[in-house]
């Protein structure tokens, strides 16, 4: 698998989002950690995951215990694998989502999410969402303490704008790693951010990169070119799709959601699919 960088840590291009095995729709426990395992066997070395992914109030951080579950159990070596959490995007328990950015309660956050994933320092840490009744500013030094305090490896900020990433990167003294947007051939609005991530070598993580949970099956239906070229290369819709992302710049690794083992292996060999200019430029 050709690989990327998100700070000075190497990664394989394509990453594992973790959120399709924690919320709606979820999978039993030994089929998530098979998918898990089949990604890593695949050669990939991110998993995003955050405390938030769960269902019920009383399970926050389902997906940060499976995701340590897995890794403990993997036959093969995981020492080059980074797990990316976040924190400051909650849920009640009652299907809606609420935001807390305030810097004693990211620290907090942090501590348990450290406790759930058995790591003394988590590698990748990223503010969840913006909270408008804090100051930007003031979450992302609660992030910036976590990198002084060395409880954190690397910084990153997530549905960030383009302002947003500057002060980010300006509170955390030029040590901004990340910034995760939502992504897809449906959803280009975050084009902005990956641009200025480009500019400044951050490393840009769409999520739901295939279109979202209900949407990524049916990907080609959706967009005939991507489908078209499918077909004409053998392979899925989706490999093109990812593949097409990759092609967008050297600091894009996606990360697709799945919580089964041939979706996973089909998402990761993307990164080894090179499409040619012509096919780009029919891709848009």
């Amino acid at each position: 698998m050709q690989t990327r960088h998100i700070g000075e840590r190497k990664v394989g291009a394509i990453g594992l989002g973790g959120m399709p095995m924690s919320i709606e729709g979820r999978p039993d426990r030994a089929r998530s950690v098979a998918a898990i395992h089949a990604a890593l066997d695949e050669g990939v070395t991110l998993i995003d995951t955050a405390d938030a992914y769960h269902l019920e109030a009383n399970e926050v951080g389902h997906n940060e215990s499976l995701i340590a579950e897995a890794l403990r159990g993997h036959s093969g070596g995981t020492s080059d694998v980074l797990v990316a959490t976040k924190g400051g995007h909650l849920r009640p328990g009652d299907g809606s989502w609420t935001l807390n950015g305030d810097p004693a309660y990211l620290k907090r956050a942090c501590e348990a999410s450290l406790r759930r994933l058995g790591v003394e320092a988590i590698g990748l840490y990223q503010f969840h969402r913006p909270d408008p009744g804090v100051p930007y500013a003031d979450s992302v030094g609660a992030l910036r303490e976590l990198l002084d305090e060395g409880k954190i490896l690397m910084a990153g900020i997530s549905n960030a704008d383009p302002e947003q990433i500057r002060t980010a990167n300006e509170v955390l003294g030029g040590r901004l790693a990340s910034v995760q947007n939502q992504y897809s051939p449906r959803f280009r609005s975050s084009e902005p951010e990956l641009e200025l991530c480009d500019q400044l070598g951050i490393a840009f993580l769409p999520w739901s990169p295939l279109g979202g949970i209900t949407r990524a099956g049916g990907l080609g239906d959706q967009h005939a070119e991507f489908a078209a070229i499918a077909r004409e290369r053998g392979v899925s819709p989706q490999q093109v799709c990812l593949a097409w992302m990759l092609a967008k710049s050297p600091v894009v690794i996606p990360i697709p959601g799945s919580s089964r083992p041939e979706t996973a292996r089909d998402s990761a060999r993307a990164a080894d699919l090179s499409l040619p200019e012509e096919e780009l430029a029919r891709l848009g």
